[in-house]
């Protein structure tokens, strides 16, 4: 089996983030690290591999800039065959149209030496949280999807799924090859080990650019977007909470106010 992840390099929420001048998210100045929900699909992936056997090839693919090296690193250093990074300054700025369309090129790339039987995606970016990239992907590859998985079963080429809605479970099937996106509740990912992480160091990794894929600059990139932010604000210091007392029973209107004046309820 090959099976092919797609994983994002995201901003630290935990850091200062900050934004350029035309209102991207600054990836450079800025620690950055493997999308926390791309590692669910990380850890679907590895757990197929050691059900399927050692002739599955895990392969995690990245767009982004050099630093985003990183991420593909980190999916190494848990268990993955290889790594490919695509980073290209052009791509700088793109939207999930653009970037759908470089990793649709790359997966096609990765087909033409074998087969992929399977595109693993998280269910979204924790930057962009969109979740409509893996549609997208499915879309151009002419592949069929099976998407927003919590629980993942396979039996030779067929896929079966849980997908947990609002208002229903349901339980969904498909025939590989085909792209699949899991969710945070299909298990926790592992840890890199001391021995996977000095494993991950003699791993390939190659770094492609757009020419490699055949993709034209033209199609990628902040002016090829499809969608543009039109403003961003630094977020606001912190203000003391405000304590309401309910010693005369409007305790509940004060609150109920409150959740209607910031448009909650």
């Amino acid at each position: 089996m090959n099976i092919v992840v797609c994983v994002k390099y995201v901003p630290d929420a935990t850091a200062d983030r900050q934004f350029e001048s035309d209102n991207t998210v600054d990836r450079v100045g800025v620690d950055g690290l493997l999308s926390e929900l791309d590692e669910y699909a990380v850890e679907q992936a590895l757990q197929l591999k050691e059900k399927a056997g050692d002739d599955t090839e895990v392969t995690a693919l990245c767009v982004g800039p050099e630093k985003a090296v990183d991420a593909v690193r980190k999916a190494l250093q848990m268990g993955a065959d290889k790594g490919v990074l695509v980073s290209d300054e052009a791509v700088a700025g793109s939207d999930a149209v653009a970037t759908s369309l470089v990793l649709a090129k790359a997966v096609e790339k990765l087909g033409s030496e074998k087969q992929v039987d399977l595109v693993v995606c998280g269910m979204a970016s924790t930057d962009g949280s969109m979740s409509v990239v893996p549609a997208m992907l499915a879309e151009r590859l002419d592949l069929p999807q099976v998407t927003f998985a919590s629980v993942i079963e396979t039996q030779g080429d067929q896929v079966r799924v849980k997908r947990d809605g609002d208002t229903a479970t349901e339980v969904i099937g498909g025939t590989m090859p085909l792209v699949l996106s899991v969710t945070d509740q299909s298990g926790e990912a592992r840890y890199p080990s001391f021995k996977g992480i000095m494993a991950a160091k003699k791993k390939p990794l190659d770094t492609w650019a757009l020419s490699d894929l055949g993709v034209d600059a033209g199609e990628v990139g902040l002016d090829a977007a499809w969608s543009e932010v039109l403003e961003t604000a630094a977020r606001p210091p912190r203000t003391a909470g405000e304590i309401v007392k309910d010693e005369d029973g409007s305790g509940a209107t004060a609150l109920a106010e409150f959740l209607a004046s910031k448009k909650f309820i």
